[in-house]
């Protein structure tokens, strides 16, 4: 063991919630050590977002092009299997992490290999791939960036067929004959759509009524809807009870029968990765979710020292939410550091009021899907007096030319009351793009008074707005 290094800050995790978090601590003038076991740039980097995006979007490019006459002429056969997947490698660096190594270089963070562990206030332990062990000390901060890691459910076989994970079915060099996804969810839904295209016969089964069961109904009835136009055998409220493995994976259906496939993804939730990372030595229950205040500093550690940033603390499992909780916890360590006061209200540059408040995500299926804030069961559970607008994609001209036969649907849930917009979701192709001008509206909490003289310009498929707030103003 080597002696204790300091450092102002120590950061466990080096995926894009710990860079950024390290960024903004050494931006205020901290020195950042940053802790990692696997590649820096982390799951969203090569297992998640950036892989998986990869693969969905040639198969989407050639369906818009399919949906306009005059360009579905010049379209034929399926997607070049082989060519996505290169494609995909590159996006995903090609699993290697010298580019992400050479930025925290030029940020000046230090980067510690192997995995790290709390030891107590202040202290991390970190056993390298080598044996090796160094002590790290945090004069300020330890902030915990570990993400998530699947959840497997607990099934007779599961451990010994080898099914997949997001991990996996962003990964895998092969095109399955026969891929049953397990699931309801975005990942679920998302490697349906991008398996399918690619040649795979795809089973999803999602135990619930319906897809994307924490968005508006519409939006997983519209998914479903598509995915078995495209072919995909989409099985509402099947359950999985076992799976064994001969020369393929069979999963037994209960009441519902069995399945075989050549492969299988449980798509079936996250954990924090928080096993083994020390947590009792600091007074946490091992292996869980930390708990955070706004701040980012973690509840029930004395000291005011520990932070948790990210899918970790369970705030808003999302890599841009992750990436917005560590530039504000990054600055907070920074300015705590300093002695100078923190802004802590509502909005506050100290603060991550928009996790739970206008969390925006966009789910790449065809159609896509993408919201913002609540939605209306959420926002009368709340105990909001809210009324839904909704309006159908399809009647807006910019959505004619975008496709021939749009389908989609726009929904804005209003505060009837503040008569501000508290959700929106849209559902149809290409409407990640008027995401974000959903995602002012609901955090500024722009005035639907204001909100009427934000002319959308013609013809575009944001005009949808427009046929919104007429539907509000009657």
């Amino acid at each position: 063991m080597s002696g204790s290094e300091e450092f102002d800050v120590v950061v466990l995790g080096a995926g894009p919630t710990g860079e950024n978090l390290a960024d903004r601590a050494r931006a205020g003038g901290l020195s950042v050590a940053i802790v990692e076991g696997e590649l820096v740039g982390g799951e969203c980097s090569y297992w998640a977002c950036m892989p998986s995006k990869a693969m969905l979007r040639p198969a989407a490019a050639l369906r818009d092009a399919r949906r306009l006459r005059g360009a579905q002429e010049a379209v034929e056969g399926a997607p070049d299997s082989a060519a996505v997947l290169r494609r995909r490698d590159g996006f995903a660096s090609h699993w290697q992490d010298h580019g992400q190594v050479a930025w925290l270089g030029s940020a000046g963070i230090t980067l510690v290999r192997g995995n790290g562990r709390l030891d107590g206030p202040r202290r991390v332990l970190v056993d390298g791939a080598d044996g090796a062990r160094r002590v790290l000390t945090a004069r300020h901060a330890v902030a915990v960036c570990t993400g998530t890691r699947a959840a497997l459910p607990d099934l007779p076989g599961i451990e010994h067929v080898g099914v997949w994970t997001n991990r996996e079915a962003t990964g895998s060099a092969e095109v399955p004959a026969r891929l049953a996804v397990v699931g309801g969810g975005a990942v679920a839904a998302e490697m349906a759509t991008a398996w399918s295209a690619l040649g795979s016969r795809v089973t999803l089964l999602a135990r619930g009524s319906g897809l994307l069961p924490r968005m508006e109904p519409f939006a997983g009835d519209l998914v479903a809807a598509a995915l078995r136009e495209s072919g995909v055998d989409v099985r509402t409220g099947v359950s999985v009870s076992g799976l064994t493995r001969d020369r393929e994976v069979v999963l037994d259906l209960g009441d519902h029968g069995e399945l075989r496939a050549e492969e299988v993804l449980f798509a079936t939730g996250r954990r924090a990765a928080t096993e083994g990372l020390g947590l009792e030595t600091v007074g946490l229950e091992p292996g869980g979710w930390i708990t955070v205040d706004d701040t980012g500093l973690a509840a029930g550690v004395d000291g005011g020292w520990l932070y948790a940033a990210g899918d970790v603390n369970g705030r808003a499992l999302l890599t841009h939410q992750g990436k917005y909780q560590a530039r504000v916890f990054g600055s907070a360590i920074a300015d705590r550091a300093a002695g100078r006061e923190l802004d802590v209200v509502p909005w506050g540059r100290s603060v991550a009021t928009a996790d739970g408040a206008g969390a925006p995500q966009v789910v790449f299926t065809d159609p896509e899907v993408a919201s913002v804030g609540l939605t209306l069961a959420d926002a009368s559970a709340r105990g909001l007096r809210v009324r839904a607008v909704d309006h159908d994609i399809a009647d807006v001209a910019g959505a004619a030319l975008h496709a021939d036969g749009y389908r989609g649907r726009a929904r804005a849930v209003i505060d009837v009351d503040r008569e501000v917009v508290v959700g929106a979701t849209f559902v149809g192709s290409g409407v990640a793009e008027l995401l974000h001008s959903a995602t002012v509206a609901v955090t500024a909490e722009v005035p639907l008074s204001r909100l009427w003289h934000a002319v959308p310009a013609y013809p575009t498929i944001s005009e949808v707005w427009l046929r919104l707030l007429e539907a509000w103003r009657g």
